[in-house]
Parts: structure tokens; sequence; C-alpha cells
């Protein structure tokens, strides 16, 4: 049998990685349309949704943290093959909560499952780009948010009709099903940029100089989850509560911004190249955060007067938004790998832990801030955390 070179591995890896990026973005997003009513089902408050939250940061921190450690030493391979249980079991729990502390729980081994799976599959794009020299990673993450607006669309055109127990099960399910034969095709352990060595480059400080550059790529990274994570957990409950949107159309607001992200991601490549990654994040985040603020204050009060126009205008602002958070993930993940001296998943898996915090603790705090006054008054938060994004793109070298 003729051996395959590194690049025909690649290549293949590469088509593998596609699939792979789809499948995450679909269990990860896959309860999203249920959202409300996993909410009620709970009996959870604004407040209390928020708090609960937090379980999937805290286990996206621990996951993301020690997967880095994982897959520098034993490979990614390794990691994905437990991570592709995890996560859609995680899933399938959040569907059967009715208890907030079942909730709690299931969202952190979602979380955890989640980070882990994101950190191996980043530092296979990581190798893959480097052995075909060419730029992939924002096609990678626009497969994401393609199998994260399949699943929310999916979601909410059978939320009337097939309960959330079902729905979030058939997904894990078919997640399971699906991912773990990709595993197989992807870079082996010789090729996927690990080390093996604990003694080297995985060790690197917590705080000092040699990790201040990654310490403000986390900072960036965080400001763009905020913004992603909030779109995601928060748009239906903006539209159902803020605006009076029915069950179902509620979830057009993630489904408009996966759209949105699934478009810039897939010229994301191009972009990046032509405007370079500091410039392209600085304007999106910029103008994003401008068109997002301006589509909620004029959709909201005009629910009142004129719902279908409303819709349209939260949409379009969701969409504005989408567009412009697209990017900004894939920039801040090679800019982090890129970093000399330490390995690119334990570079890229620190700067996800800073990061992701704020794809759950963003959320987190809107719902506390709601509790006070409403939920598109708390949504300032986000667009302000977006403005941040595009102004700490001057980190990225």
């Amino acid at each position: 049998m003729k051996m395959r070179t590194p690049i025909e591995i690649a290549q293949q890896s590469k088509r593998a990685l596609w699939a792979s990026f789809a499948i995450m973005g679909v269990a990860s997003m896959g309860w999203v349309a249920r959202i409300p009513e996993i909410k009620d089902a709970n009996g959870l408050s604004n407040a209390q949704f928020g708090l609960v939250l937090l379980a999937s940061s805290l286990g996206s921190i621990v996951g993301a943290q020690l997967a880095g450690r994982l897959v520098h030493t034993f490979g990614s391979r390794a990691v994905l093959f437990a991570s592709s249980v995890m996560l859609p079991a995680g899933l399938c729990a959040i569907g059967f909560s009715t208890e907030p502390i079942i909730l709690a729980c299931a969202l952190f081994l979602m979380g955890f499952g989640y980070s882990s799976m994101d950190v191996a599959l980043n530092a296979q794009a990581v190798a893959v780009e480097k052995i075909l020299n060419a730029r992939s990673m924002s096609s990678f993450h626009a497969m994401w948010s393609v199998g994260a607006f399949i699943t929310t669309v999916l979601g909410g055109s059978i939320a009337r009709v097939v309960s959330p127990q079902v729905n979030l099960s058939a997904v894990a399910v078919i997640c399971v099903l699906t991912f773990v034969p990709y595993v197989y095709k992807l870079l082996p352990k010789d090729l996927d940029g690990h080390q093996g060595d604990e003694e080297t480059s995985a060790k690197i400080p917590l705080f000092g100089k040699s990790v201040i550059p990654l310490w403000f790529i986390g900072f960036a990274l965080l400001a763009a989850l905020i913004a992603e994570g909030s779109a995601s957990d928060w748009g239906a409950l903006l539209l159902r509560d803020d605006m009076g949107i029915g069950k179902g159309v509620n979830a057009s607001a993630y489904a408009s911004f996966a759209l949105a992200m699934i478009t810039a991601r897939f010229l994301g490549d191009r972009a990046l190249d032509h405007f370079g990654p500091a410039r392209l994040v600085r304007i999106c985040g910029y103008f994003g955060a401008l068109g997002w603020g301006a589509s909620i204050a004029i959709a909201v009060p005009l629910s009142e007067s004129n719902p279908l126009i409303a819709l349209i205008v939260i949409n379009f602002g969701f969409v504005i938004a989408g567009l412009a958070i697209g990017p900004m993930f894939p920039a801040f993940i090679l800019a982090a790998s890129a970093i000399p001296g330490i390995a690119p998943s334990v570079s890229s898996a620190r700067a996800f832990v800073i990061g992701l915090s704020g794809f759950f603790i963003g959320p987190s705090i809107i719902g506390f801030l709601a509790e006070g006054t409403s939920i598109s008054v708390a949504m300032a938060f986000p667009i302000l955390a977006l403005l941040v994004a595009g102004f700490l793109s001057r980190v990225i070298k």
C-alpha cells in the first residue's frame, strides 16, 4: 500500500474538520430554540436563569484548561473521542431537567464537553493550516455556524409539536453517531502539532511578561464571546418577553444571527487576508455594536404598534451582529496560536479559557441586569462588549 504524504492526510483532515465543526455547532446550540421552555420548566426567573448559566461557564473553564494539557500530551484525537460523548450527554440531560440543580449539572457537563472538543478541533485546524500553508480557520468556524443555524431553525420549527426532551435527545444521539467516524479521519498524533512532553512549552506561567500578550488576546476574545453568547441565550427571550413574539418565531433572532455568522466566516479567510486581522476585527466591532444597538432601540418600542416591522428590524440587527462577530473568534484563536515559545494547543486553550467564560458569564450578567430593568436594556452590556472587542483588536499582531 502506498504511504500517504502529510499533505494528503491534511487534505482529508480538512474535509473531516468541516463536518466536525458543524456537528459541534449542532450539539452545542441544539437547546437554543428551546431555552424559553427549559427556563419555564425549571421555574426560573431571569436572574435565576442567569445564575444557572454560570454552571456552563465553570464547566467550560475546567474543560478547556484540562484539554490544552491533554492535547499537548496525548494528541487531539484522544480528547475528541471523550468529548464526543460528554457534550451530547449534557445536551440530552438539559431537555429532561425540571430542577435548577439538575439543569446546572447538565450545563456543566455540556460546557466541559464543548470546550474540550473546541480546543482539540482548533488544535487540529492550526496544524492543518500549517501543513497546507493555506488559511482555513474561518471556514471551519463557518461550519460551526452552519450547524448552529440548522439546529436552531429545526428546533424552532418543531417547537409546537415536539417536546424539548424528544428534540434534544434526538440531536444528542445523531451527534454521537456522526461525529465519532470523522474523528478517525483527522490528523494522527504525529501530525497534529502536539509535543508529547509535559516539561516543555505546555508549562506556561499564569502571570508574567511572557504571557502578557496571551492575556490581552484572551480578554479580547472574552469581549467577543460575551456578545456571541448573549445573542444565542437571550435572543429568543428578548423577542418573547419584550416584544411579544410567539413560540418558534422568537427563535428567528438567533437563526438570523447564525446565518449571518455563516456568511461572515465563509468570507472570513479572504477578508482576513485582504484587511488584515486587526483592522477587520476593529471595523466589525465598532459597526456591529452600532447596528445591533440601534435595531434593539427601534424594534422594542415599535413592537407594540407594528410587530411585523419590529420583527424585521430586530432580525436585521441580529444579522449585523452576526456579520460583525463572525470573524472575531478565528482571528483571536490564530493570534494566540502564533505566540512564540508556547505550544499552539496550550496557548489557544489559555486564551479559550479566558475568552469562553464570556460566552456564559455574559448571558448570566444579562439575567441579573434584566431582573431589575428589562432584557432589551440589559442587552446594552453585550453591545458594549462588542465595542471593547473592536478596541482590543490592536493586540493582534
